[in-house]
């Protein structure tokens, strides 16, 4: 009876939680069979409004109707898809697939739009940017015919330094200049920024990107001695003022040296839910005798997200071969039927045949505290791999994803060198004698 009232009691919250965005989708079946607007198909220039600054954005609408509609988000060579819905006679409701956000826009013609881009995190509704957009606009920052001969070529490496209330670890950006056109990805400890798209005006550059989380810009000055000096706009965050030096030599950190394990463990020991409430540990007979990789994520973390598009084909090519793979959640809400809507999305869209726990909310403090065997926890993802005696071999911390090149290529290589020798290592005898038992 207990079980029957809890399961009551968490379909009620998901109600509660998710009744605002059903009720929006309702809307859209009522208005079925009615004349509706819709917008051009081709290229658009988006414009968003983070305190005083703009932060441009370009997409591409093919479709002449919701139901056949693809929204892509366009940042250099990058493409990132979207489904497109109806909401009324006159507007549109784009999901930012599995990060819990949307653009809610107002169609105000067929070559404009107005609207928000919303949080759907129940409890962080409020946090909203205004953005516009206009159809036929090619351009990022500057229209074509007014573009300034651009003062400096920043292509290469440079070491950013930043400063804010907090400490800030330094950046590494790798930069592509051609003409005006500036292209490239900042790293640093937690990860990179994704692919970045922006321009060289005279002394002036700008980058800017928008994959689906909160949209970012990087704009400052090109000093008279070669260094730069600007800010960084984290969408609905704080900005970052930082000084950048350029340097072939600039390097982060070893991702493999930053976490850890404490003196006298050799093992991680957890027991976290799954998506349906039930408890799963290593210790789990499931995980005796195997090579596992254990992953730290967040639904609301791009660089998470990359790295499941890199693990969950890998695994699902390899684990005939005595691998597992554990994804431990944290997300933005502590509610269990919260982390199955979210977590489940991810799991569905990038085919995750691992398991997939539910850690509580995102918070590095509280993962310290429920991995006690670590040294400290840095950043989402993070990556750890166990070896068939169930001990850590290896952590590394962040993600490098396809478009730092060298740094992508590394870590592939090295991952798929790793288990390939884990692999290919005998099950203990102790625990092969164990399972057999069973």
């Amino acid at each position: 009876m207990k079980a029957i009232h809890q399961n009551i009691r968490v379909f009620i919250i998901a109600i509660i939680a998710f009744a605002p965005l059903f009720k929006a989708r309702a809307t859209v079946v009522c208005s079925n069979g009615t004349p509706k607007k819709f917008i051009k198909q081709g290229v658009w220039r988006g414009v968003f409004k983070v305190s005083e600054t703009e932060v441009p954005f370009n997409f591409e609408l093919q479709g002449t109707s919701p139901e056949n509609a693809v929204f892509t988000l366009l940042n250099g060579s990058r493409r990132d898809d979207f489904h497109v819905e109806r909401l009324g006679e006159d507007s549109l409701f784009i999901k930012m697939n599995t990060y819990d956000a949307a653009l809610v826009a107002k169609i105000e013609s067929e070559g404009r739009l107005s609207g928000e881009y919303r949080s759907l995190v129940p409890g962080l509704r409020g946090n909203a940017l205004p953005f516009t957009a206009e159809e036929g606009k090619n351009y990022r920052f500057v229209e074509p015919g007014k573009n300034v001969s651009p003062k400096a070529n920043l292509t290469g490496k440079w070491e950013l330094q930043g400063f804010s209330k907090e400490d800030v670890p330094n950046k590494v950006a790798i930069l592509k200049q051609d003409g005006n056109k500036l292209t490239g990805v900042i790293l640093q400890v937690t990860g990179d920024s994704r692919e970045l798209e922006g321009t060289v005006q005279g002394d002036e550059f700008y980058l800017s990107g928008f994959t689906g989380p909160s949209p970012k810009i990087y704009k400052g000055k090109i000093n008279a001695d070669g260094t730069l000096s600007g800010q960084i706009g984290q969408g609905i965050y704080d900005n970052v003022k930082f000084v950048g030096v350029k340097d072939e030599l600039a390097e982060l950190p070893d991702p493999y040296q930053l976490t850890y394990l404490k003196d006298g463990y050799k093992t991680l020991d957890f027991t976290f839910p799954n998506l349906e409430g039930k408890p799963v540990s290593l210790k789990d007979e499931k995980y005796q005798g195997k090579v596992v990789i254990v992953e730290f994520i967040g639904t609301w973390c791009p660089n998470c997200t990359d790295q499941t598009i890199f693990l969950s084909p890998w695994f699902n090519e390899n684990k005939h071969k005595g691998v597992e793979a554990i994804a431990i959640g944290f997300e933005q809400k502590d509610d269990l039927a919260y982390a199955k809507y979210t977590l489940g999305k991810l799991r569905d869209k990038y085919n995750i045949q691992y398991d997939i726990l539910f850690g509580g909310l995102a918070d590095k403090r509280s993962v310290g505290e429920k991995i006690p065997a670590l040294n400290k926890f840095i950043a989402y993802p993070t990556t750890i791999v166990i070896d068939r005696k169930g001990e850590v071999r290896e952590i590394y911390t962040g993600y490098t994803g396809t478009v730092t090149g060298k740094y992508y290529k590394n870590y592939e290589k090295r991952f798929k060198e790793l288990l390939g020798e884990l692999l290919a290592e005998p099950v203990p005898q102790n625990l092969k004698s164990s399972l057999a038992s069973k």
